[in-house]
């Protein structure tokens, strides 16, 4: 079993960060890896990469929105109680290298995923610009965490409420007409990641991104998780999750993750409706 040790809602609830007691996967992870994890021994595999680690406590953070009915029961748990299954470190480590300045583009819940990999890469010395977006001030997340890892800090927010009042791209187009910039980084919603991606290609600027397809088992067997990059079938799996952006078919993706909406939401209502009896 694997304990809850601390618990905190973000964004008014809506993003559940839970800090778990998994010691021999705290001490394997690094930076852009993910756990699969389940609540109860019938409960559904959900991955998710890992915004931090202590190798010293031997805990494990994840950051999740409740979007369905697994991550609804996530958000259930509390402190002291514990996980069915917690199952990793998983995936391709983000090669960390000193490139010398580079951006680092955050986006709703992969904030938490890019919190590891802006630290990582601000520690071997490379200047680090981060770019922060969400709909609006009360889902934005990390701000000062990121905030201690960066150089220099951009906000923006949809509607105004927080920093620039617009789009992360708006920012990222400023700051690649003015800095030399040697990487991009860019972890959120896949349509922030695309365009992120199309800015970058056409001024030639190196770009990762992190891909959440669905996924089953996590070792490659399933298929589940299989992404078109550079015209090839790859596995966020085993071959992921990062990617070159430059070579992602976005617009397959997108089907993809939106395969099983219906049946996502016809779930959702029928344990709204059981709650309610």
């Amino acid at each position: 079993m694997f304990k809850i040790v601390n618990r905190e809602e973000m964004a008014q609830g809506t993003i559940v960060l839970n800090e778990i007691e998994a010691p021999r996967i705290a001490r394997k992870a690094k930076p852009g890896q993910f756990v699969i994890l389940q609540a109860n021994e019938k409960g559904e595999r959900i991955p998710l990469t890992m915004a931090d680690v202590d190798p010293e406590k031997g805990t494990i953070t994840i950051i999740y929105m409740i979007v369905g009915k697994s991550t609804a029961l996530f958000g259930k748990m509390r402190v002291g109680e514990d996980y069915f299954a917690v199952i990793g470190p998983l995936g391709k480590a983000t090669h960390i290298e000193k490139k010398g300045k580079v951006v680092c583009v955050g986006g709703g819940t992969g904030i938490a995923v890019l919190h590891p990999i802006t630290r990582g890469l601000k520690q071997i010395g490379n200047e680090v610009i981060t770019i922060l977006g969400s709909r609006n001030k009360d889902l934005l997340i990390l701000e000062d965490k990121m905030a201690k890892v960066s150089d220099t800090l951009h906000i923006c927010t949809d509607d105004g409420s927080r920093g620039h009042h617009g789009f992360v791209t708006d920012v990222l187009k400023d700051v690649l007409e003015k800095e030399d910039i040697k990487l991009v980084v860019a972890i959120g919603p896949v349509p922030m990641m695309k365009f992120v991606s199309k800015i970058t290609k056409e001024k030639g600027v190196e770009t990762l991104v992190s891909l959440n397809p669905i996924m089953v088992d996590g070792t490659g067997m399933c298929g589940g998780c299989r992404v078109s990059v550079g015209g090839k079938t790859k596995f966020a799996c085993v071959d992921g999750p990062e990617f070159d952006g430059h070579e992602v078919d976005y617009d397959e993706l997108s089907k993809r993750l939106q395969a099983y909406q219906s049946d996502e939401k016809m779930s959702m209502d029928i344990c709204k409706q059981a709650e309610v009896k």
